[in-house]
């Protein structure tokens, strides 16, 4: 089910209606301090700024904050857990905003004289106005970044990882942080059974586009592969909100429910997985007898098992099916045929 999951997100297209592009002006140095970094700074000032919200620091939402020396924009990087660290290439009197969905933006006026490592803080403010509370504005692939990006997308249909990767790395070097091309990294990884890297570039795609129910979904998976149920479950959920129609989510949410022992919650979800997909997932009737059966539905369970047999016989599933309908007959849950 896992891989024919991952098929599942390969096909979904980029969403059409996206507003600007999204191009860094130049790429980042770091985003910790560059003593950890083997010493990039050398004989540098380096300048670490801190987005906060009143007293709190800015973990949220990811922010847009660009270097200006001169008025001329020199770096722009996005926050890492609220914070970056620019490496000054000159001295001198530097311009620094912070912009972020839902936000004012903020500005700081600073002064780098001598070679220091500088820190500095910009406090944000929620913006009330109807347009800053609504869905962000989704960029816009330029014709040469979506010329890849549709390249990789047919070689992720075809399974070629390789190709796919190839050309994800063009539209990435031409649209490094949009969502799609984050989503699309974290399928890779996953299709690849390396959910721990999905992890991180997924969870980043998420906080770029709130709306983006793919990645919600897909970070789920990547939590219930390496088995952390617990955190799988509020992502999916998201998932789910967002695109209610999803037969593998609603599967991979119902497994994740089952693992934590909710059972009540997994018997829902695998049931409208089932619904959904029209039986075309003969995993998921194996889900939905376990769930009846940890909520002491004994016969439906049957049921559903016997169902299993008889449109899915040849299915690696099938001896398992049988034993369990074994099982339940031998302990008396159900009355014998």
């Amino acid at each position: 089910m896992q891989q024919n999951s991952l098929r599942t997100f390969s096909r979904f297209q980029i969403l059409s209606g996206l507003l600007c592009l999204l191009v860094f002006a130049a790429p980042a140095f770091c985003q910790d301090r560059s003593a950890d970094q083997g010493g990039i700074r050398g004989n540098r000032a380096e300048v670490a700024i801190t987005i906060k919200e009143g007293s709190s620091q800015l973990i949220g939402p990811l922010v847009t904050v660009k270097l200006y020396y001169l008025g001329a924009l020199t770096e722009q990087m996005t926050t890492s857990k609220g914070r970056v660290v620019f490496i000054l290439n000159r001295l001198g009197d530097y311009t620094i905003t912070a912009d972020a969905v839902g936000y004012r933006p903020g500005q700081r006026e600073i002064s780098i004289p001598v070679a220091v490592e500088a820190e500095e803080e910009i406090v944000l403010q929620r913006d009330s106005a109807p347009e800053a509370l609504g869905v962000a504005a989704r960029p816009l692939l330029a014709p040469k970044a979506k010329e890849a990006m549709d390249r990789a997308l047919q070689a992720l249909n075809d399974n070629k990882l390789d190709e796919a990767d190839k050309f994800l790395d063009i539209t990435a070097k031409l649209a490094p942080n949009h969502p799609d091309v984050l989503y699309l990294q974290g399928v890779i990884f996953l299709r690849r059974n390396q959910s721990e890297k999905a992890q991180p570039v997924l969870e980043k795609a998420t906080q770029i586009d709130p709306k983006n129910a793919h990645a919600f979904s897909a970070l789920g998976m990547a939590f219930v592969n390496e088995s952390r149920y617990d955190l799988a479950i509020a992502p999916l959920q998201q998932s789910v909100q967002l695109n209610p129609d999803s037969w593998d989510t609603h599967y991979t949410l119902a497994k994740a429910f089952y693992h934590q022992e909710q059972f009540d919650d997994a018997l829902k979800e695998s049931q409208l997985a089932l619904a959904q997909s029209h039986g075309t997932e003969p995993a998921i009737e194996l889900l939905l007898a376990q769930t009846q059966t940890a909520v002491g539905k004994y016969e439906d369970s049957a049921e559903t098992l016997r169902n299993f047999l008889k449109n899915h016989p040849k299915d690696k599933g099938a001896a398992t099916a049988r034993r369990w309908l074994d099982r339940l007959a031998a302990d008396g849950k159900i009355r014998k045929k």
